[in-house]
């Protein structure tokens, strides 16, 4: 496992825009992000792998992941918000070799975000 600690929710208004940060060392196969919205299981947001990204239908094209090797940070833009986007955001690890959208797959997470849209 390893340790991850994710920065960069808040407050938004509908339509803008949010870069959350993800900081963690140590050796991953894959990273990701997936969220809860209050009421709600988890949900798969984003991950990638090398050059392999995989994303939620309800993102795609609004969202993009990112990595910087160098400073072992990982982002996600997030773009055009939208008030069912609420929810905590967690980074998320593997060191196993895997990368699916199920939470199972990954043995390290964040404490997680806030994230907030409003209407």
């Amino acid at each position: 496992q390893v340790q991850l600690v994710e920065s960069g929710g808040g407050l938004v208004q509908t339509g803008a825009s949010l870069r959350l940060s993800c900081v963690g060392s140590g050796r991953t196969f894959s990273r990701g992000w997936f969220r809860r919205a209050p009421g709600k299981a988890r949900e798969f947001v984003a991950a990638h792998s090398g050059g392999t990204t995989l994303y939620a239908d309800s993102v795609k094209g609004r969202f993009t992941i990112s990595g910087d090797s160098a400073k072992n940070t990982m982002y996600l833009q997030m773009n055009s918000l939208k008030p069912e986007d609420t929810a905590v955001y967690y980074c998320v690890a593997d060191t196993m070799g895997r990368m699916t959208t199920s939470p199972v797959s990954y043995n390290s997470w964040g404490q997680g975000t806030q994230v907030t849209v409003s209407s």
